[in-house]
C-alpha cells in the first residue's frame, strides 16, 4: 500500500471543507495509483496555540519524507507552503499528482 501525502491550501477554509477536499484527494489518488492508499495525516487539528506558518511547514516536510506519492489539491500553486512542498517533492523525485 502506497503512503499518500496531501498538499492542500487551508487558509480561510473550515475544517469540514478541508476534510471534504482530502476525501476527494484520497479517492482520486487511489484510482490513479491503482490501489488503496495509506494517508499521512498532515492536517494538524491539534496544533500548539500560536503556531506560526513555518511550524506547520516544518511538520509537513517531515511527514512528506515518508510519502510514496504526493497529491497537490486545487489551488496549491497559490499557497506558499504548497509551493515549497511541491518544490521538495520534485527535487527529491516523489511521484506527484497535480489536480
Amino acid at each position: 500500500m502506497k503512503k499518500l501525502f496531501i498538499s492542500q491550501p487551508m487558509r480561510g477554509k473550515t475544517d469540514e471543507e478541508i476534510k471534504e477536499e482530502r476525501a476527494k484527494a484520497i479517492e482520486k489518488a487511489s484510482e490513479l495509483v491503482g490501489e488503496p492508499v495509506e494517508v499521512i495525516d498532515s492536517f494538524f487539528e491539534k496544533a500548539p496555540a500560536g503556531a506560526k506558518p513555518l511550524w506547520f511547514l516544518g511538520k509537513s516536510l517531515e511527514l512528506l519524507a515518508d510519502a510514496d506519492v504526493v497529491y497537490f489539491a486545487p489551488g496549491w500553486e497559490d499557497a506558499r507552503g504548497c509551493i515549497i512542498e511541491h518544490d521538495c517533492a520534485i527535487a527529491y523525485g516523489f511521484k506527484s499528482i497535480v489536480a
